[in-house]
């Protein structure tokens, strides 16, 4: 919609509210609200003001003044508000000097599209992302001086099925969650109504199950769409899931390892590049792949280890990531093979349908600053025409020691990631698409933050390994 459509798609509704919604550094959307008075046509040029300095990662109290402008194509009526409610998708303005500021997340996934067709090498880029949840019944946890703890619960549960009370046992295994029949399912139908909801606010859904955890793991899966389109489709995406299942009672978790000993929450990342209309990935090299999906290929694997800090941006996404479980650590492509950081999905022959699925990432990350850096990484592989090597058709964790050696893995840790892309982040910089200040204030938060803050706690395992030393 245009602004003037907007305006009057608000008085056909009989809209009452005003909300506007931007995300920060880490990831989490906020929002403000007005009287739909206060909207008019130049509300779209003058924009809202607001204090940026209380935002995370964002400006100092010193130059926080800030400007909300809403872009009128994101328009929606809110599916969850008592009252009606017109939510708009803003960009982020400095009132000094008109520019987009530089740490809003959405003006990076925007610079990285812009950089995307002024490389001449293509016009769009897609991706399409699976991010995967858990619904839990209730969560509690603390952290202080003198204790630290966590506790979930679940009906679906394996645990639950030694319970004696009102127990009806159909509970799915541990990583056998994928994926049987209701009652085992026993979130068919709030999924379900998750997928309606999103249908309404204008999400288009491919499909939902049940995944391989136990206790409500599930995936819902979008279909694809511009960079910063697929961006904007994740926010929206959460805050339905969320909020769906607030309405039923239960809470929803993007974090990636809230279990131990059971599968974790990745988002899988399909992506492809396109010009005039025609898609570039394929092509008749191995997978029905182009030399340019090669390249880009190589680009992923090659700084995949400094895209960590911003695909996999938290302490517990290293939880998920550990060699021999479920996610894929090892840095090598393949067809079909999921054990691959980049698995080339082979399910259709149509070069329409030729992609690549980056597997690393995960839900707790920024979709503006995770999509953003992807592509950045892809076409650093195709501008220096980067070899990814020879496929690995094998089941990686099935190599010998001898093999493995070979194979380069993602980091371990927070820490590591961060260190890695303090060495490799110049691909990020072209284009100014990223900015050294942006980056360095980024990896400034995440080390104070949320590394150093974990790194300082004592873990109540090692109560249980260390206590009797």
């Amino acid at each position: 919609m245009t602004s003037k459509e907007v305006l009057e798609f608000a008085k056909k509704n009989d809209v009452k509210q005003l909300d506007l919604r931007f995300t920060d550094l880490p990831g989490v959307q906020q929002h403000v609200s007005y009287p739909i008075g206060e909207l008019s046509e130049s509300s779209f040029e003058e924009g809202f003001g607001f204090d940026g300095s209380s935002i995370r990662g964002w400006a100092a109290i010193n130059e926080s003044d800030m400007l909300l402008v809403p872009d009128p194509a994101t328009a929606i009526i809110d599916p969850f508000f008592e009252v009606k409610t017109l939510v708009m998708i803003c960009n982020v303005i400095d009132p000094i000097t008109r520019q987009s500021y530089d740490r809003d997340p959405r003006w990076i996934a925007r610079k990285a599209e812009l950089y995307v067709k002024n490389s001449g090498l293509a016009d769009t880029a897609f991706f399409g992302a699976e991010a995967e949840f858990f619904i839990f019944d209730s969560v509690s946890f603390d952290q202080n001086a003198h204790s630290g703890f966590y506790f979930i619960e679940a009906e679906e549960g394996r645990w639950n099925s030694a319970r004696r009370e009102n127990n009806l046992g159909y509970r799915p295994r541990y990583k056998e969650g994928y994926f049987p029949v209701p009652p085992t399912d026993q979130h068919q139908d709030l999924r379900a109504e998750m997928v309606e909801t999103m249908g309404k606010v204008g999400l288009d859904i491919e499909c939902h199950h049940h995944e391989v955890a136990t206790a409500g793991q599930c995936e819902i899966d979008q279909r694809f769409n511009t960079l910063t389109k697929s961006a904007d489709n994740m926010m929206l995406y959460k805050y339905v899931i969320r909020n769906t299942a607030y309405q039923y009672g239960k809470t929803v978790t993007f974090m990636p390892k809230p279990l131990f000993g059971d599968n974790g929450s990745g988002m899988h990342v399909h992506q492809s590049l396109w010009k005039g209309g025609k898609p570039l990935f394929a092509g008749d090299l191995y997978a029905g792949l182009s030399q340019m999906a090669l390249w880009y290929i190589g680009g992923l694997l090659k700084h995949a280890r400094a895209l960590a800090a911003i695909i996999a941006p938290t302490t517990n996404s290293y939880k998920r990531l550990v060699p021999g479980y479920e996610a894929p650590v090892n840095l090598a492509y393949s067809r079909r093979n999921r054990s691959a950081a980049c698995r080339i999905p082979m399910y259709s022959a149509s070069p329409k349908a030729k992609r690549v699925e980056f597997r690393p990432p995960d839900p707790s990350s920024n979709p503006y600053l995770a999509f953003a850096a992807m592509v950045m990484a892809g076409l650093d592989g195709v501008m220096n025409k980067i070899d990814p090597g020879e496929p690995l058709d094998k089941d990686i964790y099935d190599l010998s020691p001898e093999e493995m050696k070979a194979v380069p893995s993602m980091p371990a840790s927070l820490e590591e990631a961060l260190a890695a892309i303090e060495d490799d982040h110049a691909f990020l910089l072209k284009g100014d698409v990223f900015t050294e200040e942006l980056l360095e204030n980024y990896i400034n938060y995440k080390r104070k933050n949320e590394a150093d803050a974990v790194r300082l706690r004592p873990h109540p395992y090692e109560f249980a390994l260390y206590y009797d030393i």
